[in-house]
């Protein structure tokens, strides 16, 4: 499984919008989806969050499977390392795009946390020296999601209005990047995903930003409340179809706070 993802990371036709971020614009990316999800703090950049079976790591709390374990969801991490090994970033010799999470249970992670073992602290260090890379990545990915959503569409009026809303999200009237814009599109697939992968739906209704941008209302002149108002229906949506027992209305809350930053 982790092939078939690193391969739509390494493969898959750039559109052709450049998101190149300067230096002060990964850092502030970088701040700002940290804050989402971790809060910006440190105890977080390494974590398992209550009733998930996976783990999340970094500033976009990309999930990692430890080893033999299945899930409807895209793991990221192996993605996020994959692309630092391109830009030749120095990472902890054990790590590489191929590796599982290193704790195979919640309690055996968190009794490596609490112990700071070796490779624990190499983790984390690791991690919090390349927030901007983490960044850059998920720039590189919503460099990906146009292609990959448009490619999954058979009608191709319905592909050009995909295409239409998220380069209204993107650009400003001048043609210049919309650094709201950008932060928006970068920050709600890095957090929900494009809404191209099948497993991901309940009820066969997805939640990605795919999904947003079909039920986005153009007619709103503010995009950035129309992108958040389409998010938080398209979340809504995906907490009424979801199994009772993973409990997603506890998670209402904090999603629409997130959404409300856009």
């Amino acid at each position: 499984m982790k092939t078939v993802f690193l391969g739509i990371l390494l493969s898959v036709t750039l559109f052709s919008a450049e998101i190149d971020l300067s230096t002060r614009q990964a850092n502030y990316i970088a701040q700002k989806v940290w804050q989402n999800e971790g809060a910006g703090k440190d105890k977080y950049l390494v974590w398992w969050n209550k009733g998930e079976d996976f783990a999340s790591v970094g500033i976009g709390h990309f999930i990692w499977f430890p080893k033999g374990h299945t899930e409807r969801f895209r793991e990221v991490f192996p993605m996020v390392v994959a692309f630092m090994q391109q830009k030749g970033v120095k990472m902890p010799k054990w790590l590489n795009a191929e590796t599982d999470f290193p704790w195979q249970t919640k309690a055996e992670f968190f009794a490596a946390k609490k112990n700071k073992t070796k490779q624990y602290r190499e983790l984390f260090a690791f991690l919090k020296r390349t927030m901007p890379q983490q960044a850059e990545f998920m720039a590189e990915r919503l460099r990906q999601a146009l292609p990959q959503m448009t490619g999954t569409i058979n009608d191709p009026k319905k592909a050009a209005m995909i295409k239409r809303r998220f380069n209204h999200m993107l650009y400003k009237k001048n043609g210049k990047i919309d650094e709201r814009g950008l932060y928006i599109l970068l920050d709600y697939t890095n957090f929900k995903g494009e809404g191209t992968l099948k497993s991901e739906r309940y009820k066969g209704k997805g939640w990605g930003l795919l999904q947003v941008l079909k039920h986005l209302d153009e007619k709103n002149s503010d995009k950035y409340k129309a992108f958040a108002d389409s998010a938080k229906a398209m979340l809504d949506r995906r907490i009424k179809n979801s199994p009772p027992a993973r409990g997603e209305e506890r998670w209402r809350k904090g999603w629409n706070v997130r959404l409300d930053t856009y």
